[in-house]
């Protein structure tokens, strides 16, 4: 067995949330270079113009690329050979969250009470936290902030087996188009289909950490990301939404075996802050 320090791990998150909210990832940055060359639009050029700018300028700086810091999200993959000590696993996670937020000046934006009072919590505190064990001896942390711009405009449904795809393709251009520019355009698209309520749209956020282009091992599902590119980008949403031939960058679907009655269907929308980050422990 290997020992982990949940030491370790506050340090690595407060390191990779400052880094995912200061720097795009280059494939990001070169994906945007690629969709200038391809938009037909003065203005979305200029727009995306101005995003590769921004993120320069942000990198070059260490500033946030965009004032929404987000929620944090963390995705942990736990190798089964692995003890963690020190201390409770998510206070570290959250610890160093409170740290990036301090150190970082990021933008704070998490509220307790999610109803009535609202009240900040005052540090970006508690992460949104997914754990997975896998074979090994390390720990890999991602850190993935999501803005509520283009989270707000995500969707679920628990469609109808007798919705079949073209059930399933309605509904993800008519949340794209209902999206709109509040989800700040071009998108990358995270298309979770199958397992149940909550693990479609599980599926649908880690689609997100994908590479660019990296289409599904399934010849059958990368076909179907293939033909949501080209539908999404035939509504002519454009950069920021002002019009144009570039909504979305990539879509990416992730399938899981679901109930013979079911065929749940859930649709992450990514804004142009496509920001993550990791590290292996």
């Amino acid at each position: 067995m290997r020992k982990v320090s949940t030491d370790e791990i506050t340090e690595a998150v407060k390191e990779l949330t400052i880094r995912a909210n200061y720097e795009l990832p280059e494939e990001a940055v070169t994906v945007f270079e690629e969709a200038l060359k391809r938009e037909e639009s003065p203005l979305g050029r200029e727009v995306l113009n101005q995003i590769l700018e921004n993120a320069k300028a942000a990198a070059l700086e260490r500033m946030p690329y965009c004032q929404d810091t987000g929620v944090t999200v963390v995705f942990l993959e736990i190798g089964q050979e692995v003890v963690i000590e020190g201390g409770d696993l998510m206070e570290a996670v959250n610890e160093g969250v409170r740290r990036a937020t301090k150190e970082g000046f990021l933008r704070a934006s998490m509220v307790w009470d999610p109803l009535f009072e609202r009240k900040n919590t005052g540090d970006n505190t508690p992460a949104v936290v997914h754990t997975e064990i896998v074979p090994g001896d390390r720990v890999r942390i991602i850190v993935a902030p999501k803005g509520a711009g283009s989270e707000n405009t995500s969707r679920l449904a628990m469609l109808k087996p007798a919705d079949g795809w073209e059930g399933v393709k309605r509904f993800i251009l008519e949340t794209v188009k209902n999206a709109g520019p509040n989800a700040c355009p071009p998108l990358t698209v995270g298309v979770g289909i199958g397992g149940n309520f909550e693990y479609c749209a599980y599926l649908a956020k880690k689609a997100l950490l994908r590479p660019y282009g990296q289409r599904h091992r399934d010849s059958k599902i990368a076909r179907v990301e293939e033909e949501l590119m080209e539908e999404i980008n035939k509504l002519g949403l454009g950069p920021m939404g002002f019009g144009g031939t570039v909504t979305a960058v990539d879509v990416r679907v992730e399938v899981f075996p679901c109930h013979i009655a079911s065929l749940p269907v859930a649709v992450n929308i990514q804004c142009h802050a496509t920001r993550h980050a990791e590290k292996v422990i």
